[in-house]
């Protein structure tokens, strides 16, 4: 499996927002809950409708099977509203545009290989590379870190690490990084 990166450049992550949102509000979102909830893409492609009507969402990881409570970013707001107006709540958040294969049903979570596709045409369009669905994950979990090192315990619990070591590995904390905290030592 190959190691994927978080996208550390706020001006890159702007600029893949745009990118999305003139191709397609379903795809900005899924983009914008990714990066500003920390979940897996299982778990945002199992979002319904009627989950991001208020202002925090309650889930039970799929992989951990653990409740998870988050707020919902102002900054996406109007346009959820505007994606969700008129929708059902039972409705999946991000649904597929065609028909599943196997199970010849309609109006079910695009696949994670859709998302993952997705990803990396806008990954291209800017120039990344090691960039896959946990991306947005780990972009979420890296500027958290970069906003307040100092909290990482917080940052461990909510990946549910148990080591400082893992957590920091996970979210793409690379040997720059370390050579720039030492060379700030006086």
């Amino acid at each position: 499996m190959n190691v994927v990166q978080p996208i550390r450049d706020p001006e890159v992550i702007e600029g893949i927002k745009e990118y999305l949102r003139l191709r397609s509000l379903r795809n900005y979102l899924f983009f914008c809950m990714g990066i500003y909830s920390g979940l897996r893409v299982s778990d945002l492609l199992n979002l319904r409708v009627g989950m991001v009507r208020g202002t925090h969402i309650t889930i039970l990881e799929q992989k951990t099977k653990k409740k998870k409570k988050f707020i919902i970013h102002p900054s996406i707001r109007n346009d959820l509203n505007r994606f969700i107006a008129g929708k059902d709540d039972n409705e999946f958040l991000f649904p597929s545009r065609q028909i599943k294969r196997k199970s010849r049903l309609r109006n079910q979570p695009f696949d994670r290989s859709t998302a993952y596709k997705m990803l990396n045409n806008a990954a291209k369009e800017f120039g990344l590379s090691e960039i896959g669905t946990h991306t947005m994950r780990k972009t979420w979990g890296y500027h958290l870190y970069k906003q307040n090192p100092h909290n990482l315990a917080l940052l461990m619990e909510m990946f549910n690490h148990t080591e400082q070591v893992t957590t920091l590995r996970y979210i793409g904390v690379n040997q720059d990084m370390m050579d720039a905290a030492i060379m700030q030592l006086a």
